[in-house]
């Protein structure tokens, strides 16, 4: 069951809510993405600095209240990358993305024979310590216990100071990594 209080819902809950979160997203999409990738990245100054609980957002609200937008962006994101990202969803708008949230209680009843199932094949696991998904509750029992579901995870991975956007923040680190790993197979 996704977390609620009488004062906040899950923001998986609020992304679910058909036109609801495509409109504040599509108010400003340029804001909006420079709001979501800076406030998601390890360079916001203190973690969860305006987001209040991870993941949630106050009912009758908005998810981007919980976001800061930069003086300046962060050395791994441009002006041009913003630009591109709030072009393409100028274009498409939200709904997309959001639809994906909305399909969650299919997926779980396709993917019911799934479960138990264990992740077969050799594993990286690449990870941001400052993302705010390694922060939700019961996190810090799963990642240590990854090896249990994947029986053949090679190595786990926790960059310091890195947020949700890890192949754009620490490309290089990331790169590296993967090339260590695909040399075991």
């Amino acid at each position: 069951m996704m977390p609620q209080t009488d004062e906040a819902v899950f923001y998986q809950l609020y992304f679910r809510a058909p036109g609801v979160a495509a409109a504040e997203l599509g108010r400003d999409p340029r804001a909006t993405i420079r709001r979501l990738l800076y406030t998601g990245s390890g360079d916001l100054p203190t973690l969860g600095a305006g987001t209040g609980l991870a993941g949630m957002v106050r009912r009758g609200g908005g998810f981007l209240e919980q976001t800061v937008d930069p003086e300046t962006l962060p050395a791994w994101l441009t002006d041009t990358d913003v630009a591109f990202y709030a072009g393409e969803y100028s274009r498409t708008g939200f709904r997309g993305g959001l639809n994906w949230y909305r399909n969650i209680d299919r997926n779980w009843e396709l993917l019911a024979s799934c479960a138990g199932a264990l992740v077969s094949v050799p594993a990286l696991y690449v990870a941001g310590d400052r993302d705010l998904v390694v922060r939700f509750p019961g996190m810090d029992q799963l990642i240590p216990n990854l090896s249990k579901f994947v029986p053949q995870l090679r190595r786990t991975v926790m960059l310091a100071g890195c947020g949700h956007w890890t192949q754009q923040e620490r490309a290089a680190e990331v790169n590296d990594a993967m090339l260590e790993f695909l040399k075991t197979l």
